[in-house]
């Protein structure tokens, strides 16, 4: 990647780990049988509706999740407030429902003590972790295992791509996915050519070094990515970045962005395109400087998938500018100060 000899020191397991992705996202597909068979004959049948539980980048997976499974099943997909459960002991009845849960390390004390309550509470139960021998993996009725080995690097990246793809792997077991038949078998090459290509995100970057506040904007699917961006800019390059809604910002918080803010557009071909448009049109006339990843814009998203699987390429676009960003600033994305790789509450 670019940068400076010194520069490049920094984030180098980062860097690594964003490079496996490819692999690992082959090796999760590869068992895209057994996933959906183990699914379809552990979920009730009719399913009631579906329940996510997850934080952090999980939780940014999770809104993916949410636009996949109920566009699939065409039932309702909440995501759930863990405190509800865990501080204020409400106890709803889950019957027939699905409680997803999704941690990287299985873990993270709420998650799973939000799942062991929704288990209670009548819901099947499915995990989405890196640690098939996990707290959280060892209740669940279905464990889908990410298979992407240590992640040592603090800002997740390779856990996340694979939480993209077991949550479209379980859209494809519970219901018809919003996509054509095999496209997903075609993500793998998409991310690896984004890897590949490094020279649009340097350049974007240099708009973020000095940034004081920037707002990453998707739409639809791309929702959950500009979450996702804006944490990586947040724990990797200490840019205080807010990922929202097109909609959302139109709604209010676009009379924050100023001459000095900086904005990320996320845009794919599809239905919210046009919404993204007027969104630059907005953020030009407030003399904002823009960055366009995706459909027409400064870094391209590579593969020519369909609109809910570019979030992928999209993904690595968001990782590759976190990284360059921090690089940029003399930061280490590997340990940011303050963190820890499991959060403990």
């Amino acid at each position: 990647m670019g940068g400076s000899p010194d520069s490049e020191a920094l984030g180098r397991n980062m860097e690594a780990e964003m490079g496996e992705q490819p692999a690992v996202l082959r090796g999760l597909l590869a068992s895209h049988t057994d996933i959906v068979d183990r699914v379809r004959r552990s979920i009730p049948d009719p399913v009631q509706g579906i329940v996510l539980v997850a934080r952090g980048s999980s939780d940014n997976a999770a809104v993916f999740g949410r636009y996949v499974l109920e566009s699939a099943t065409l039932r309702p997909v909440s995501m759930l407030f863990p405190s509800l459960v865990t501080l204020y002991g409400v106890a709803a009845d889950y019957r027939g429902w699905v409680a997803i849960g999704a941690s990287q390390s299985g873990e993270t004390p709420e998650i799973v003590e939000s799942m062991e309550r929704l288990r209670r509470a009548g819901a099947s139960a499915v995990a989405i972790t890196n640690d098939p021998s996990s707290p959280l993996a060892a209740l669940s009725d279905v464990i889908v295992a990410l298979g992407a080995g240590e992640e040592v690097a603090v800002p997740a990246t390779k856990t996340f791509t694979s939480q993209l793809a077991a949550f479209a792997l379980l859209g494809e077991a519970m219901g018809k996915a919003p996509w054509p038949r095999d496209a997903l078998e075609r993500v793998p090459a998409a991310v690896e050519a984004a890897l590949a290509d490094f020279e649009p995100v340097a350049g974007a970057a240099e708009a973020l070094v000095d940034a004081p506040s920037a707002f990453v904007v998707g739409r639809g699917y791309m929702l959950a990515v500009a979450l996702e961006a804006a944490l990586k800019l947040k724990e990797s390059a200490a840019v205080f970045a807010e990922g929202i809604s097109a909609a959302d910002l139109m709604h209010g918080p676009i009379a924050a962005v100023q001459p000095h803010t900086r904005v990320v557009l996320l845009r794919a071909r599809g239905p919210t395109d046009e919404e993204l448009e007027e969104v630059r049109r907005r953020v030009e006339a407030r003399a904002a400087r823009i960055v366009q990843v995706g459909a027409g814009g400064d870094v391209p998203l590579p593969g020519d998938l369909p609109e809910p699987l570019a979030v992928f390429p999209a993904t690595v676009r968001a990782q590759q500018l976190a990284l360059a960003t921090a690089r940029k600033r003399g930061l280490d994305p590997d340990q940011p100060p303050g963190l820890a790789k499991v959060t403990r509450f």
